[in-house]
């Protein structure tokens, strides 16, 4: 494990670390350079035992000691307080960060192998919902996670960290657009049930008592929630019947109680 101890936040060693709360530029980056950040022990740990490798650290010399059994041959840099809240943009109080390597996206035919109960997340915009839902499917029994073309890279630093790690727990993939997508989840013998506010939807309650062997549950962006080619790709449209004169929940929270109502 070769420690590092760097005192420059303008140390081109330290690239990947930088600009962390730039979601925009991070979203570009990460992906095409084949990274991403983890954060935390806990949540580096458990990247970790799925088998991901990390090509660097980045830590405070008080955290030093959680990363050891981890690194492996890769290299930690040890720096102060001061520069790793200038390299990143942030005060980093959730002890080290690693940079990560990512991993090979799977088939969809691979995740969805053998899976009763399936999680789709078509264009969810925001890391946290996206993170949320992986704790979610995790937690409540969910085989995989599917997510859109468009939806929020469950890999970033706040999805994962929401996530509680989960996201190396659970297996997913992403998705074609639905002309594909439809076809290729039907082929595997997936029931295609849509959560959306629609008239005639079956009540959840109904659905789970006479629910398909194998289901895949379509959750749509926040606001508009899923689009018309998603809807018009499923089987069943359900809905979570509301009180209060309160129309739906947070989607997040929607798959949280679709997924304990098919569990």
């Amino acid at each position: 494990m070769p420690v590092i101890l760097i005192d420059d936040a303008a140390d081109p060693r330290l690239a990947d670390y930088r600009d962390l709360t730039d979601v925009a530029l991070r979203r570009v980056l990460e992906p095409a350079g084949g990274l991403y950040i983890a954060e935390s022990a806990k949540v580096i740990a458990r990247a970790h035992a799925a088998g991901h490798r990390a090509r660097s650290f980045l830590v405070q010399e008080k955290w030093l000691p959680d990363v050891v059994d981890l690194a492996g041959e890769a290299p930690v840099f040890v720096v102060s307080d001061e520069v790793a809240e200038q390299v990143t943009g942030y005060a980093v109080h959730r002890g080290a960060l690693a940079a990560m390597h990512r991993p090979a996206a799977p088939a969809v035919a691979e995740v969805v192998a053998g899976a009763r109960l399936v999680l789709v997340l078509e264009d969810i915009v925001d890391h946290t919902n996206v993170g949320a839902a992986f704790r979610a499917a995790a937690g409540l029994g969910a085989d995989a996670v599917l997510v859109s073309e468009r939806c929020a890279d469950p890999l970033y630093r706040r999805s994962v960290r929401v996530s509680m790690g989960t996201v190396f727990q659970v297996p997913w993939t992403r998705l074609p657009a639905w002309p594909e997508a439809g076809p290729l989840l039907r082929d595997a013998g997936l029931h295609l049930a849509a959560l959306a506010l629609a008239e005639g939807a079956v009540p959840l309650d109904e659905f789970a008592a006479a629910r398909p062997d194998r289901v895949a549950l379509l959750m749509g962006t926040e606001g508009d929630g899923l689009t018309r080619r998603a809807l018009a790709a499923a089987d069943t449209v359900v809905t979570i019947p509301m009180a209060g004169g309160v129309d739906s929940l947070n989607v997040a929270a929607a798959a949280a109680v679709s997924l304990w109502a098919l569990r």
